[in-house]
């Protein structure tokens, strides 16, 4: 029975509401949906509090206590940022992590003035970032989808280096370079996600990622030295996250100047994240989201300083996942972030996490990392790439790689050009605004030939075209 272009169109929109941003899958789905986004976080969370931590020389009893907290706010801002109240949250699929941004100055400030500081200048940033959403919203004016399919691009290339530094864990200057057996897990990590989801019933295709991680880990298991379950026998079964844990925060003015610079780089990152998962789910951000998503990222940032931990912004590696699932519901983060709320409470449950081999993270990662990309060139396939805009395009990637394919680049530079311009997220994102406005006649206009039928997720998630269809638009 030939259906008629009215009923197709009505199953496309009927397939689209039981897969909406709003729509809450059953638990049987909920739960590993949320998993696959945990682990994909996971080792990028507690990287901070680890190199802050082990920089100021604390104990391994105050690392475990720096990690549980991270955790738990971790869960609270996703929460926040994926449900929202008021005015605050962006209502879509995005996870909340502790910025690498921050880094740098963070341990700056700790050695010359104590962890103390650190918090009240985190405290301060926060509420700076509340204060100026609105105003930092106005952007969005400024990106149209030459200025949006670049920035998605951007953020899938530059994370590719997180990927290769976990399939490279344990190199060293002797020894240089990832070890082949890594090199090896992350290959058979990546071949299950596409064997699963090419062969696996849809149920299963959707948390192949998740199946990918465990399969692999399983796999390690079996050869010496891959993983490493110490720590789940030290950690403890409960922990209690406790506000102002090392002592009430102090507020040095230089401190605060600093970590307001680090406010404006979350911010650009922030907003191209949002912009990203936007296109991905089919449900643009429009200045008033953006404005409740950035106040979101301000008020994470202010409980984390509260709560001993640091200040918080969308992880970008998990725009990737949402793009490779096809699953939209922002509720998936909300139960992401649970699960995160569990682990900062529940130290021996993180520690059994943190058990999954680097090299297995680094496989599931060139998938993830890589449909974030392939995001950004879908969008710009709806762009006229006329010369003006392909170099938009070019510029704008070749100034964003230069700090991820040479990271001392910028070695010789002040410390605030460096904050910036290291990010290759955000020096990108600049670059291609600024282009933007200087290439093109009309530079905050939508292109009007952009394709209305499809969404910017995985292609493969799309619907296919009937022939009758492919008859039409050649005839157009």
């Amino acid at each position: 029975m030939t259906l008629t272009a009215e009923e197709k169109a009505a199953k496309r929109k009927a397939r689209a509401a039981e897969n909406g941003v709003d729509s809450i899958p059953p638990m049987a789905r909920l739960f590993p949906l949320g998993l696959q986004h945990v682990l994909a976080l996971y080792a990028g969370a507690v990287a901070v509090p680890l190199i802050v931590g082990g920089a100021l020389g604390y104990s391994a009893q105050d690392m475990a206590f720096l990690i549980s907290a991270d955790l738990f706010i971790a869960g609270v801002a996703t929460i926040v940022q994926s449900v929202g109240f008021w005015r605050f949250g962006v209502r879509l699929p995005l996870m909340q992590g502790v910025t690498f941004a921050a880094v740098g100055p963070m341990i700056a400030i700790g050695n010359q003035h104590g962890i103390t500081a650190i918090f009240g200048s985190v405290i301060a940033c926060g509420l700076f970032m509340i204060l100026v959403a609105p105003f930092f919203s106005q952007l969005l004016r400024f990106f149209p989808p030459i200025v949006t399919g670049t920035v998605i691009l951007i953020i899938g290339l530059s994370l590719m280096s997180v990927a290769a530094g976990w399939i490279a864990d344990g190199a060293t200057e002797e020894s240089p370079g990832a070890l082949p057996i890594n090199v090896g897990f992350a290959a058979g990590t990546l071949l299950l996600i596409v064997l699963i989801e090419r062969f696996a019933p849809p149920a299963l295709a959707r948390v192949s990622v998740l199946l990918g991680l465990v399969l692999g880990t399983i796999a390690a298991l079996f050869v010496p030295g891959m993983t490493n379950w110490e720590a789940v026998g030290e950690a403890g079964w409960f922990a209690v996250v406790t506000p102002f844990h090392f002592g009430l925060p102090t507020f040095e003015i230089a401190s605060i100047l600093s970590m307001i610079v680090v406010a404006i780089v979350i911010m650009t990152e922030t907003t191209g994240d949002m912009i990203a998962v936007g296109e991905i789910v089919d449900k643009p951000v429009t200045r008033r989201q953006l404005a409740d998503g950035l106040r979101a990222d301000g008020l994470g940032t202010v409980l984390g300083g509260a709560f001993n931990t640091f200040p918080y912004t969308a992880f970008a590696q998990n725009v990737g996942l949402v793009s490779l699932t096809g699953v939209r519901s922002r509720y998936v983060a909300t139960m992401a972030g649970v699960i995160l709320l569990v682990l900062g409470l529940i130290p021996k449950i993180s520690a059994v996490v943190e058990g999954v081999p680097r090299a297995v993270l680094g496989g599931a990662g060139i998938a993830l990392f890589g449909m974030v990309a392939a995001s950004g060139i879908r969008t710009l396939a709806r762009v006229h790439l006329d010369n003006k805009n392909v170099l938009i395009v070019a510029l704008s990637i070749g100034i964003a790689l230069l700090p991820t394919v040479e990271p001392e680049i910028y070695a010789n530079f002040p410390s605030w050009f460096q904050l910036i311009f290291d990010s290759g997220i955000s020096s990108g994102a600049i670059a291609a605004i600024l282009l933007n406005l200087l290439l093109n006649k009309n530079p905050t206009a939508d292109d009007p030939e952009r394709d209305a039928r499809y969404s910017a997720h995985d292609s493969v998630r799309s619907p296919a075209a009937t022939p009758e269809e492919d008859i039409q638009s050649s005839h157009a």
